[in-house]
C-alpha cells in the first residue's frame, strides 16, 4: 500500500493551533469579512489565515498582532478564547465570541478587552 508522505504545511499542529483557528474563523464571521478581507487589514496574505484558521501554521508573535489588528480586537482576547476553547473541549455549549458596533464581545468576560 502506498502513502503519500504528508507535508507539514497540511496538517495541524496541536490542538491548540485548533484552537486559534477557530477563534480566527469565528471572530472573522462575526464580522462579516472573508479571509481576503482580514488579510488585507492584517497585511497577511489569504492564503496564510486560511492555514492559521486550520491550524496548520505556528504563526509569530508579531503576525499574531496583526492578526488581532485586523480583527479589531486585543490579542489578549484571542488568548483568552483559546484558552475557553481548551477548557471547554466537550462542553455542549462553548463560550461564543459576538460582534456589537464592529467590535468584538464575548458575553461576559471580553467586554473591557474589546478596543
Amino acid at each position: 500500500m502506498h502513502h503519500k508522505p504528508t507535508s507539514p504545511a497540511a496538517r495541524v499542529i496541536s490542538s491548540e493551533h485548533l484552537a486559534l483557528g477557530r477563534v480566527v474563523r469565528e471572530l472573522r464571521a462575526r464580522h462579516a469579512i472573508s479571509q481576503e478581507e482580514l488579510g488585507f487589514r492584517a497585511r497577511l496574505h489569504r492564503n496564510y489565515i486560511g492555514a492559521i484558521e486550520r491550524g496548520e501554521i505556528n504563526p509569530t508573535f508579531r503576525t499574531l498582532m496583526t492578526l488581532a489588528r485586523g480583527l479589531d480586537v486585543r490579542l489578549s482576547s484571542i488568548v483568552r478564547l483559546c484558552e475557553q476553547r481548551q477548557s471547554h473541549v466537550g462542553s455542549a455549549h462553548p463560550p461564543r465570541a459576538e460582534a456589537r458596533g464592529g467590535r468584538c464581545h464575548d458575553d461576559e468576560s471580553l467586554r473591557s478587552s474589546c478596543r
